[in-house]
């Protein structure tokens, strides 16, 4: 399995490379309308900050800002594979650190799983039963696993969208999947 996730991921990645800068931009901008369509006034939203080539979070966490969401952000630690949680209350404060994800290093307030309503998750790749493929690291598949019962959404661009994913018993299904094209997959 883990052959064949390699060599997906690898397509997926040069999808996801082939897009301009300006396309992933625009289509960004389009995910973030349909998200703030699904998400609550009330929800507390973890979103992950993306780097150069993901889905733009930027406009996401600004809008939800802007419309008083809480919203938390995750801090990767290497050494254990785990995601620790902080508040996110300007988005100044978020600096390139770990694998260049930016995070509130120095900025940071404490949050706690519980307090997350939905989270918002990167995907390399995803099919149309829910499945996700991150980067392999696992960091949210084990974040996953400890807090089940948040509402789980995906975002991608609709080139990243894979027939036929190879997940394993490891792999946490969505409950929504959104691309620029809307919600392509509903639990």
């Amino acid at each position: 399995m883990s052959e064949e996730k390699s060599r997906v991921r690898d397509i997926l990645r040069a999808r996801k490379d082939a897009m301009v800068p300006e396309d992933r931009l625009k289509k960004s901008l389009m995910i973030t309308r349909h998200l703030m369509n699904i998400i609550g006034k009330n929800e507390t939203v973890m979103a992950f900050t993306s780097k150069e080539k993901e889905v733009n979070t930027k406009p996401l966490i600004l809008s939800l800002l802007e419309r008083g969401n809480p919203v938390i952000v995750p801090i990767i630690q290497k050494e254990d594979v785990s995601l620790r949680l902080s508040y996110l209350r300007d988005f100044s404060a978020l600096v390139p650190s770990t694998f260049g994800v930016p995070e509130p290093i120095g900025s940071e307030i404490p949050a706690d799983p519980k307090d997350v309503d939905t989270i918002i998750l990167p995907m390399l790749g995803f099919d149309r039963a829910g499945g996700r493929i991150g980067y392999g690291a696992g960091y949210y598949d084990r974040f996953l696993a400890k807090n089940p019962d948040l509402k789980k959404i995906g975002v991608a661009f609709a080139c990243q969208e894979f027939d036929g994913l190879p997940v394993d018993e490891n792999d946490i299904l969505m409950d929504y999947i959104i691309t620029e094209d809307g919600i392509v997959y509903r639990a």
